[in-house]
């Protein structure tokens, strides 16, 4: 068939609708609002793809993902090919398929949402990380994750702090190399933020399981409750015995607001309020075990996805007004529309143009109210976005047992206390060289958001493998251990 009439073909063929738990069933309950494809339906949205020989999708994905390669085996239901060529590039794609800003990312540039049919109709991009997800899920779950044939051990062994994106990254990759790794992290459990930041209705955590056991069968060990600055420092590891660090903790240290009242019963650091919303006591440190209280009013501030996290789990809790208050347009919001939407389907309250002045309490020193007023948008800022102006004699009060601040997030200054010799910034973000994200200090490498500022698993994902080539290269340089 001529290539511009199977380009034709492939445009005629209509977006496979997404399935979702409707409105009023998954506020019930705390699993997976995609429903995900079946394989018939997968193989039909993979046929979208127009095999575009540049690749724009796979230029944008910060892993670089073979994303026609995987849709092309798909088509013709070779799944277990499609699921290993994302893993070719990708330690997560079960994880990206699900969390990833697709439409700012890989769908973003997809060439079939700029292309006009003939019938001067336009589709949407193909679903991309829908059908990643799908392929690999499928694998594991008819298949298995192969595993792959480990070479002698290297005789070395690294330190990584932080079982996170990054850090799970690291390990697979230097695993396969045959190196020894173990990963420590503060919480009890491994996963970071994708277990103790990522509510249960975006991953079901028997996936993030899945990955943790397959490191597992791989040699990794993993150490929680473990804080690296509190418990051990980077000259402990090394003291003990490990040949390279890799530093991966993040940036896990929420935001202030700095306002009157902030420190009331009853408000609570997003973090704080997801990890007890969405895990069980005994996934949690001995501090913050006790459970929320029932709450009738909860107000959430802050506009991006963690914003969405929170207020959606406040649904789920059986809160009876939820309400987001952020500060500008609902345009200006930096998080994605997906979230907005499902959390507007899901009955939550957004009070744009708001910005929050003080919280009120009773005498028995639990939150009951914020203070708010209104705002209006004045010139850009140095973000580009247009900065929010109070009006005037516009204060007025919202109901709120519980709140939850969702402002962004902080690399933890402890990490100077903890490595001596690596230096940071003025944000406590770690200083590396971009290419192989080593330190200032020999031997201690760096990567994902504690470097970057808050980003994205992806983005994380991409520094963990970066890093693990360099402290490869890095430990080939030392003197041979005896195996």
């Amino acid at each position: 068939m001529p290539k511009d009439i199977e380009i034709q073909r492939r445009l005629a063929i209509s977006r496979v609708p997404i399935n979702k738990q409707d409105p009023e069933v998954r506020t019930k309950n705390w699993e997976e609002v995609f429903l995900g494809f079946d394989l018939d339906a997968a193989k039909v949205e993979a046929t979208r793809c127009l095999q575009c020989p540049t690749a724009p999708c796979q230029q944008a994905c910060p892993v670089g993902n073979d994303i026609p390669g995987a849709f092309a085996l798909l088509e013709i239901g070779d799944v277990n090919g499609a699921a290993e060529k994302f893993r070719e590039t990708s330690n997560l794609p079960e994880l990206c398929g699900r969390l990833c800003p697709q439409e700012r990312l890989c769908e973003g540039e997809c060439v079939v949402a700029f292309a006009i049919r003939p019938d001067m109709h336009q589709e949407p991009p193909v679903s991309i990380g829908k059908l990643e997800a799908f392929v690999t899920d499928y694998q594991r779950e008819h298949f298995g994750v192969p595993l792959p044939v480990l070479p002698e051990a290297s005789g070395y062994s690294v330190a990584i702090v932080g079982a996170g994106p990054a850090g799970l990254a690291v390990a697979e990759e230097l695993a396969k190399k045959g190196h020894g790794c173990t990963l420590y992290d503060a919480w009890p459990e491994p996963g970071g933020i994708l277990l103790y930041g990522i509510p249960n209705f975006k991953l079901s955590k028997n996936v993030l399981t899945d990955k943790l056991a397959y490191l597992e069968k791989l040699g990794v060990r993993f150490v929680g409750n473990t804080w690296v600055g509190k418990d051990v420092t980077i000259d402990n590891l090394f003291e003990q015995g490990f040949d390279a660090v890799f530093v991966g903790t993040g940036a896990g240290l929420g935001g202030r607001l700095a306002i009157p009242g902030e420190e009331l019963s009853g408000i609570y650091a997003a973090t704080e309020y997801l990890v007890k919303g969405n895990l069980q006591p005994d996934q949690l440190p001995d501090n913050m075990r006790e459970p929320l209280p029932p709450a009738k009013n909860v107000v959430v501030i802050g506009g991006g996805d963690t914003s969405m996290d929170c207020v959606r789990t406040a649904v789920r809790l059986g809160a009876e007004h939820v309400v987001c208050v952020y500060r500008r347009t609902e345009s200006e919001m930096l998080g994605r529309t997906e979230e907005r939407e499902h959390a507007k389907q899901e009955g939550v309250d957004f009070q744009f143009l708001t910005i929050p002045l003080r919280f009120i309490g009773d005498d028995e020193g639990r939150v009951t109210g914020l203070e708010c007023q209104k705002m209006a948008l004045g010139e850009p800022d140095e973000s580009g976005r247009r900065r929010p102006i109070p009006i005037p004699h516009s204060e007025f009060v919202l109901p709120a047992d519980t709140c939850a601040i969702a402002i962004g997030y902080n690399a933890d200054p402890i990490i100077n206390e903890a490595a001596p010799g690596v230096k940071t910034n003025r944000w406590n973000l770690v200083e590396v060289d971009r290419e192989t994200h080593m330190t200032t200090r020999p031997g201690v490498f760096a990567g994902g958001d504690n470097v970057n500022g808050a980003d994205l698993v992806v983005t994380a994902l991409a520094d963990g493998r970066r890093a693990a080539t360099a402290i490869d290269d890095y430990l080939g340089s030392l003197l041979p251990k005896r195996r």
